[in-house]
């Protein structure tokens, strides 16, 4: 492990190196802040040592720069005897902990193992945010379509806002997962997000789900509960389904989205939350508001910034992507060896409709693995629910590449990748023998 030693006094320079490297540390010293700074850039320590009192620039001044520029390195002040207070300033600036002069070898190296211990977690920490951000970042949103890069570019438009947005789309189509693109893509990454599934909420506790309850403010409310907003204090909350909240909710989220408060059921105070509002619904809430089942003046507050997501019929273009994307994603997960399909399959996958778009779309895939396992995914192979739209194409398809192979049956079933046999018995079933 990497330690820096910043002291402007030589001999004490020279004994804390002589210990840390006895004790396997990779050392370099610096005997001022100006230099510290330069060293960090090439040395980059992972902890640094750092003396209050220095001329020129005082430890904590450098402490400042330290933790401006390079947030993650663990510092360790080094204070005269008796300075408690500055060594509290210190630890409110950022610095790890401190140590008195003259301090004990034995202490010091116990408190830098200490301080190695909270580096190597802190960086798994960022690390395991950084592999969260990347899940749910627009690398994760699978295509190339015109219609999915116009959804794409409204997304990146409106993340570093702190706009309410509304997602429409139909079922299945990816409303959760990009909403999931614009919260880890915005300022409050680092903050929850907390998603709630409005249509799956009880109508009586709708209430209790949002904003709590206090104990003992009815029947079971046997405990305190903190709702959803406060949960998602300083982040983001996503209603999905918002269509399916009932009336009574609407009115008090309403008034939470204008005030930016919230009273628990039961609770005599009003707590202030601070979170960003992300909706989303497969219904039409103008056709809602028309028959006073969602409220109008609600449906102006969240309908600030309106994300409209196409049906895969749309985009099918982007079925290729897609089918290749969840092939290596449940081939993990299914611990099978699949390596793609073939391009019968394809063809199939291309023109059937999905119903359930992008959703359906990867629960044909992860059927089609269990019984494929290993080499391409062939026709037989999808849900049965594809049985149509496998006769239909597979009657184009071998039509089509007779017609490129100028008829020639060895060449035809060579190009789609099944024996002769096969090619003579499928133009039978279709009457394409002449």
């Amino acid at each position: 492990m990497k330690l820096l030693i910043v002291d402007d006094e030589e001999n004490i320079r020279l004994i804390l190196e002589s210990v840390f490297s006895e004790a396997g540390y990779q050392v370099e010293t610096a005997i001022n802040g100006l230099q510290a700074m330069e060293k960090i850039k090439d040395f980059y320590p992972e902890i640094i040592l750092l003396d209050k009192n220095m001329p020129y620039m005082n430890g904590l001044d450098i402490l400042q720069r330290i933790k401006k520029h390079y947030p993650n390195i663990v510092v360790v002040m080094v204070t005269a005897y008796g300075d408690v207070a500055s060594a509290v300033e210190a630890m409110k600036m950022g610095a790890y902990d401190y140590i008195e002069k003259p301090f004990d070898n034995d202490k010091m190296l116990l408190l830098l193992k200490r301080a190695g211990e909270y580096f190597r977690l802190q960086t798994e920490v960022l690390n395991l945010r950084s592999a969260v951000n990347k899940q749910f970042s627009f690398e994760h949103i699978v295509g190339n379509s015109p219609a999915l890069n116009k959804v794409l570019k409204r997304v990146s438009n409106v993340c570093e806002t702190d706009a309410s947005v509304l997602i429409m789309g139909e079922s299945g189509t990816g409303k959760e997962l990009v909403a999931k693109a614009i919260h880890f893509n915005s300022p409050r990454k680092d903050k929850p997000l907390i998603t709630v599934n409005c249509g799956a909420i009880p109508l009586q506790l709708a209430e209790s789900e949002l904003f709590g309850h206090e104990k003992g403010a009815f029947t079971d409310a046997k405990e305190l509960k903190i709702g959803k907003f406060e949960q998602a204090q300083g982040g983001t909350l996503f209603l999905d389904e918002i269509g399916e909240l009932p009336l009574d909710a609407q009115v008090k989220l309403l008034r939470v989205l204008e005030d930016k408060k919230i009273s628990r059921i039961g609770g005599k105070k009003e707590i202030e939350v601070d979170i960003r509002l992300i909706s989303a619904t497969n219904n039409n809430l103008f056709e809602r508001v028309q028959n006073n089942t969602f409220r109008l003046d609600l449906f102006y507050r969240i309908n600030i910034f309106v994300i409209q997501l196409p049906p895969l019929r749309e985009h099918s273009e982007d079925i290729t992507l897609l089918t290749d994307h969840f092939i290596r994603k449940h081939n993990k997960l299914l611990r099978t060896k699949v390596t793609g399909c073939s391009r019968e399959t394809l063809s199939i996958l291309q023109t059937y409709t999905w119903p359930g778009n992008i959703r359906d779309l990867e629960n044909a895939i992860q059927s089609a693995l269990i019984v494929c396992k290993t080499g391409k995914i062939l026709p037989e192979h999808l849900p049965a629910r594809l049985d149509f739209q496998k006769e239909k194409t597979e009657n184009e398809v071998i039509l089509k590449a007779l017609e490129q192979c100028k008829f020639n049956k060895t060449e035809t079933a060579s190009y789609l990748g099944v024996s002769r046999k096969t090619l003579f018995n499928k133009m039978k079933k279709y009457g394409l023998l002449e």
